[in-house]
């Protein structure tokens, strides 16, 4: 594929608002992670909640969209003055060629868990003010972005599970180098839901310690909440040290509905399909960001992958200890955090990791570290087998 520059990029997570919040954790080694306090969830299990959602509701002309999920895609949008860097886009390009792709998972289904508390109880109706399209159904945080920032192009959301917001940056760059669009605005918004706590409490993968991938002792994930966004520009509005989209790879296994493949073959063929998409070796890539969510199987099967397509060299971390696996948005925020990594010139550690499980084959890094990161490429697999894997550069 043709480079993108990501000619602005911002998180939020539990880590903070913005992307001073987290760096610094980064190359403190900082956790955001608690214990789960969040709603009326009664479980032992730690998550990343991000601080003060509530008390940002939606702007009076956005009011049919107001939710958790969407109010947290709104708080992101503000941080690092990317509103202003979108905007500006879509007065240089025209709304219509600016093009809207969002990842999630469950969008806004807590206003539908709310909604279901608040049913009249003779009908079992839900209330005349619940609003699904507007809230939980997937398409609303596109539709909210196009609708608040004046774009009129093509818009989509992608609900592939945790692979979602990875996924995203492969669909707009395919309709950049289509021509169909300019730019695109491309992220992920997932937020904490009963739903998904209850349902990973259910399939016995959430831990009740924080938790710790690759390690030896780990015992499942811990749930966060999140949302992050690039704007994927062509390269001739870049400037030195700008961070590129280099490469995308997607496979799609299905080997089965919640497990990965043992030996990670869905996850090897899209770490592949992303360095031929970049032009580049498995020896050109200096970092990889794990999707290393700390259940056992999928830590192990992800070693096995990445050790068959890149041996044991490449520094690995999976920084989902330090922000919690934030479902839908873990793909854009993980790749923010691999532009932070090439901004600064760093290796990112793995917050909670204390001892590498001996049967992960692969060079993990437990402390961030000073290092040359030119190329750096992030795994995002989701239920199913629906994999995708990114590949992000930079250039002097």
């Amino acid at each position: 594929m043709k480079p993108l520059s990501l000619t602005a990029y911002t998180a939020t997570t539990c880590l903070g608002v913005g992307l001073a919040a987290h760096r610094a954790a980064l190359h403190d080694n900082r956790s955001g992670l608690q214990p789960c306090h969040f709603e009326t969830v009664d479980l032992p299990t730690w998550v990343g909640e991000v601080a003060g959602v509530d008390d940002h509701p939606m702007p009076a002309g956005l009011a049919r969209f107001e939710c958790r999920n969407n109010r947290l895609a709104l708080i992101a949008l503000r941080a690092d003055g990317f509103e202003d860097r979108v905007r500006a886009a879509v007065a240089r390009y025209g709304g219509k060629r600016v093009g809207v792709f969002m990842g999630t998972s469950t969008s806004g289904i807590l206003q539908t868990e709310l909604a279901y508390r608040a049913r009249d109880p003779v009908t079992g109706a839900l209330p005349p003010s619940f609003d699904y399209e507007a809230t939980h159904n997937p398409h609303a945080v596109s539709e909210l972005l196009r609708e608040h920032l004046g774009i009129t192009g093509m818009a989509a959301t992608i609900s592939t599970a945790c692979s979602s917001s990875a996924k995203v940056f492969a669909a707009a760059a395919r309709q950049i180098e289509l021509g169909t669009i300019d730019a695109a605005l491309v992220g992920g918004v997932d937020s904490l839901c009963l739903t998904t706590l209850y349902g990973f409490a259910s399939l016995e993968l959430t831990s009740p310690d924080p938790c710790r991938p690759s390690d030896v002792n780990r015992n499942g994930i811990s749930i966060g909440e999140g949302a992050a966004y690039a704007l994927l520009e062509r390269g001739d509005t870049a400037g030195p040290g700008a961070v590129w989209l280099l490469g995308t790879g997607e496979s799609s296994d299905a080997y089965h509905m919640s497990a990965p493949h043992p030996d990670g073959l869905g996850a090897q063929m899209a770490m592949q399909a992303a360095l031929r998409s970049a032009s580049l070796e498995a020896s050109a890539i200096d970092y990889i960001n794990l999707h290393g969510t700390a259940t056992p199987a999928n830590d192990r099967a992800e070693g096995k992958a990445v050790a068959a397509v890149f041996g044991e060299r490449v520094p690995c971390s999976s920084t989902k200890g330090a922000t919690a696996h934030t479902l839908g948005a873990a793909g854009a925020v993980e790749a923010v955090m691999c532009a932070i990594a090439l901004a600064d010139g760093f290796v990112p550690g793995s917050a909670g990791t204390q001892t590498v499980d001996p049967d992960i084959p692969l060079n993990i890094q437990l402390r961030a570290a000073p290092a040359s990161v030119r190329n750096a490429l992030t795994n995002s697999f989701g239920f199913g087998g629906s994999n995708c894997s990114l590949v992000l550069g930079v250039r002097t």
